[in-house]
């Protein structure tokens, strides 16, 4: 029986053959990829399987959700994309939130999706999980790729890594037909289909007369602003971010995850005097930052009237989204802040003392206030009690990684703990979406070795708890810790009407022992009713270097409707705005 190759060619009886699992494989490895993050079904069992036997580090979840939250956050921590490896049908449309949340905040992913027999699905014919993934994807990625050859395969997956990291990055979808991973060809022509993606993401220096405008307008204002966000935590150009922010003298603003570039003791950070920094800057450089949402868009009344805007960023299309910018700087971020430290050595930036006083007052006056609100003990224990007490301990470990999600538990700790050092803070980002935490929690451990903390509402944490399974099966350096005050934002609504014995929308159960999870698959379970308590327990957890729940017992009557975000909430519309509630 003569053998024939995927393209029709016959095969000589005596040459050896390589399936589309191991292409893929290849094609992974020569790219650099080091860990897999999925779930295994039909068709791409055997594929997690093929990956583990060469090395590659696979981590199984218990939900594709999870599995993609935590390739999207390998691909923030390592600025090269994360894999999530999903199987048709559901399995892919449950990985799809986690590739949208990834492109809306701009970390490199691939979702690689095993899928029907495309002859079956195209005529709607009923096949099994029958789904047209790529039209269904398209919408939530930076690009959907279908590969139907699997000559193709080394191709498909060089341009899903370059598309995922080059320019503005974002999640990738890579739909592979469970035919095509069956289908066989010449290994020496197999060989010479796979290529690794030479410099995927090339440095794009500015304009020199860009530049030149971007100090102009910084040297010119009276109270300049720097402003930090996560994409210049990503870019890894942290020397050239310091030396731009030390030289000038201007003050900085760090959004969440942007804490640690430089540390939040750092002299110059107005974190403590955010909604007096916003209000007055006149004029403001944007590093990895959007006007968004999570800075009011650029608006009056968080804003200054006429205040200046200076924004870089490697993707034109996103100037003058929301405001005028009065000096763009395209390019990537190491670039242009080399270019911006190089110019403003030749030309000094002078910043008025008296707004440098007037910032360091406000901190102070605020400083002060959170003082007071960390010394409170009440009983029981309320969010700020219970953030003191983790803020100790993670200033003593500084090279933990801190994962938060929630509403209260995610507005107060970004205001309670400060950060030392770069890309250590991971939280719900661009979306805000829930169910993050778990994923990111993961990645993190498996990326860096390090001890995480994952500090968890508990309404957030019931989203991907069940993953305290897959922490335990690996024994990650995990420990989370569930602010639990038995509701969404607060657990002791009255029910409404004539509902019955049902509680109300917002309540969960005050009494609920979350550290049982950890200890059902073979973790450490810490109960906490005391600031003393969560110390204690948090100290010895992290010490374990392994995985650990911690329940934190707080009053029901702890948290305000929507966190901070209760101006974006119709029946809370004469709440502050989101912009201007951290830090004072």
């Amino acid at each position: 029986m003569t053998t024939v190759s995927a393209s029709g060619t016959p095969a000589t009886p005596s040459a050896r053959l390589t399936d589309g699992f191991q292409l893929v494989v290849d094609a992974l490895k020569a790219n650099g990829v080091e860990t897999i993050y999925g779930i295994v079904g039909i068709p791409i069992t055997d594929l997690a399987r093929r990956a583990q036997a060469s090395g590659i580090r696979y981590i199984g979840f218990r939900q594709e959700t999870s599995a993609g939250n935590a390739a999207a956050a390998a691909g923030f921590l390592t600025a090269r994309p994360g894999v999530c490896l999903t199987t048709s049908g559901p399995g892919f449309l449950n990985g799809l939130p986690a590739l949208a949340n990834a492109t809306a905040n701009c970390f490199p992913m691939i979702q690689i999706s095993g899928s029907s027999n495309r002859a079956m699905v195209d005529l709607q014919r009923g096949d099994y999980q029958d789904l047209d993934q790529l039209s269904a994807a398209r919408p939530f990625a930076k690009a959907a790729y279908r590969i139907g050859r699997v000559e193709d395969i080394g191709r498909g997956v060089a341009r899903a890594v370059r598309t995922a990291v080059s320019g503005r990055p974002g999640g990738v979808y890579l739909d592979i037909p469970g035919d095509v991973l069956g289908q066989a060809m010449e290994a020496a022509a197999a060989d010479a289909t796979i290529w690794r993606v030479v410099d995927p993401a090339p440095r794009q220096l500015p304009e020199p007369e860009a530049v030149r405008r971007a100090v102009r307008v910084l040297a010119e204002a009276r109270r300049p602003l720097i402003v930090l966000g996560k994409g210049a935590a990503y870019a890894q150009a942290d020397e050239a971010i310091r030396n731009f922010v030390e030289r000038s003298g201007i003050p900085y603003l760090p959004m969440s995850m942007a804490k640690g570039l430089l540390p939040d003791s750092h002299p110059q950070s107005a974190a403590a005097a955010r909604s007096l920094a916003i209000a007055r800057a006149d004029a403001v450089l944007l590093v990895g930052a959007r006007l968004n949402w999570l800075l009011g868009h650029g608006d009056s009344p968080q804003w200054a009237p006429g205040a200046k805007f200076v924004q870089v960023d490697i993707a034109a299309s996103e100037l003058d989204s929301n405001q005028p910018i009065a000096a763009p700087l395209v390019g990537d971020i190491a670039s242009v802040m080399t270019a911006l430290c190089d110019a403003v050595a030749a030309h000094p930036i002078t910043v008025a003392a008296e707004w440098t006083t007037e910032l360091g007052d406000r901190k102070s006056r605020n400083d002060a206030t959170m003082r007071e609100r960390l010394a409170e003990n009440p009983h029981p224990m309320r969010f700020y009690n219970a953030l003191g007490a983790i803020r100790e301990v993670l200033q003593a470990n500084p090279d933990a990684y801190l994962v938060n999600e929630g509403a209260n538990a995610l507005d107060l700790a970004r205001n309670v703990i400060d950060m030392q050092l770069p890309r250590h803070r991971l939280d719900t980002g661009t979306w805000g979406v829930m169910g993050i935490g778990m994923g990111y929690a993961i990645a993190a451990a498996v990326e860096t070795g390090k001890p995480v903390v994952a500090v968890e509402g508990d309404s957030a944490f019931g989203f991907s708890g069940m993953e305290v399974e897959t922490i335990c099966r690996y024994r990650l350096p995990v420990t989370v810790v569930v602010l639990n005050n038995g509701g969404v934002y607060r657990g002791d609504e009255a029910a409404a009407g004539a509902s019955g014995s049902d509680p109300a929308p917002t309540v969960l159960n005050a009494h609920a022992r979350h550290e049982l999870i950890a200890q059902a698959f073979g973790g450490k379970g810490y109960h906490a009713n005391t600031p003393s308590e969560l110390r204690s327990a948090l100290v010895e957890a992290i010490a374990s270097q392994g995985p650990s729940v911690i329940d934190c017992q707080l009053d029901p009557a702890a948290g305000v409707e929507s966190g901070h975000l209760a101006g974006l909430n119709p029946a809370s519309a004469a709440a502050p705005p989101a912009a201007l509630s951290a830090g004072g």
